[in-house]
C-alpha cells in the first residue's frame, strides 16, 4: 500500500513539473544576457562569487521589471 502511495505521488510531482515547463521568452534572453555581462565585469573587478551573483541578479531583475511595467498601458 506504501509502494503504490509513494508512486501516484512521484507521478502527481512529475506531471506537475511537466506543466510548468514554458519556453524562454525574449525578456529571460534579455535578463541572461544582462547577467552573464555583469556577472563576468563584476569577478574582473575583484569581486567574490556570492557578492557578484546577489549583485547582478538584483540589478538585472530590476532592470528586467522596469521593462514590464514601462510596457503597461493602463
Amino acid at each position: 500500500m506504501a509502494n503504490k502511495l509513494v508512486a501516484v505521488f512521484l507521478l502527481c510531482i512529475v506531471a506537475a513539473a511537466a506543466m510548468h515547463l514554458t519556453e524562454a521568452s525574449p525578456v529571460d534572453d534579455q535578463y541572461a544576457t544582462c547577467f552573464n555581462d555583469c556577472d563576468d565585469k563584476c569577478k574582473n573587478e575583484g569581486n567574490g562569487y556570492s557578492f557578484c551573483e546577489m549583485k547582478c541578479d538584483a540589478d538585472c531583475l530590476a532592470k528586467q521589471a522596469f521593462v514590464k511595467l514601462k510596457d503597461l498601458h493602463f
